[in-house]
């Protein structure tokens, strides 16, 4: 699973809202890409997560002898719940052994578990058996493409201090912040902190979990995200990219310059951000589309091929 924003969990097909074409007249209700997920082919994370993570390649084992379980794989039922207080308090102390200060242990404060998230991790489907055309026709369509140009004219300028500073075009930026959360639409609901608590308590994925916890706590206690406004897809994804924590203390800028890195409500910082993840693969004023150099670069955002189709064919809708 990328730290990225991790947009194989677009590819969910238990997110119902993600089947939204024709938006009749307000946005489409699309879920909030969970990055919760470990491989970008399988069944939105994103991932954009961004987006890191994932489970190394089996390495082949002499015959007859059992190869390793991952920890996935040895936890077959979730931790139980009751072990989740004293969990909590043990895990609040190594924060604060790890330089967590005073607002963001308080984060922690009357949190408790959340069993619908587990639900969610344990439902996920591992296969996904659509076409480019079935999905990119969903997610392809004429409210996201309208929108994309008008987002793009409003914030023209912002588009491109962020090209000359990072090489990556509007069409793309534009395209990645409407199939994460419709421009900031569809956010999630999720209390992050509560989320991510959860999944770092419950045995299955506890170990990936955590230093995004950590992260989470960090971004709190710097004061760059309110508690209050911390939501998002049950993985713990953040703001109208939806970031996983990690990803977002390595790739926020502050675009606006009000001394914040805030994904939540600065389209600024949103634009700005998006650009900083893709530059380090991007080839300043190439191509997105398949067999142009950038289109590789997509896979920093998320691994799949379909996914990364839909994205390239969504820009270049917005571009004409």
């Amino acid at each position: 699973m990328r730290t990225a924003p991790l947009l194989a969990a677009l590819l969910l097909m238990a997110s119902p809202a993600l089947a939204q074409t024709e938006p009749q007249p307000s946005p489409p209700q699309a879920q909030p890409q969970s990055q919760g997920q470990p491989d970008p082919q399988a069944q939105p994370q994103p991932q954009a997560q961004p987006q890191s993570g994932a489970q190394p390649a089996a390495q082949p084992q002499p015959q007859g002898q059992a190869q390793p379980q991952t920890q996935a794989q040895a936890c077959t039922t979730p931790t139980d719940p009751a072990g989740f207080p004293a969990w909590l308090e043990n895990f609040k102390k190594d924060a604060a052994a790890r330089g967590i200060g005073a607002e963001g242990l308080a984060a922690l404060e009357g949190v408790s578990y959340d069993p619908k998230v587990i639900g969610l991790d344990r439902a996920q489907r591992k296969t996904f058996s659509q076409t480019f055309e079935e999905f990119s026709g969903r997610m392809v369509n004429a409210y996201r493409i309208k929108r994309g140009k008008q987002v793009i004219k409003k914030y023209q300028a912002v588009f491109d201090k962020a090209e000359a500073e990072y090489g990556v075009q509007a069409p793309i930026i534009a395209s990645l912040w409407a199939l994460e959360t419709d421009f900031g639409a569809n956010v999630g609901k999720f209390e992050s902190i509560r989320s991510l608590a959860t999944l770092s308590f419950d045995c299955r994925r506890g170990d990936k979990f955590r230093p995004e916890l950590f992260a989470a706590l960090t971004i709190v206690d710097k004061g760059d995200v309110p508690l209050h406004e911390m939501r998002g897809a049950w993985a713990g994804e953040i703001g109208q990219v939806q970031f996983m924590p990690t990803s977002y203390l390595k790739h926020a800028v502050d675009f606006d310059g009000d001394g914040h890195k805030d994904l939540v409500k600065s389209q600024a910082d949103v634009i700005g951000s998006v650009a900083k993840f893709l530059s380090g693969r991007w080839q300043r004023g190439a191509g997105w589309n398949p067999g142009e150099p950038n289109f590789d670069a997509l896979k920093a955002w998320n691994g799949s091929e379909l996914y990364r189709k839909t994205v390239a064919l969504l820009a270049s809708k917005i571009a004409e």
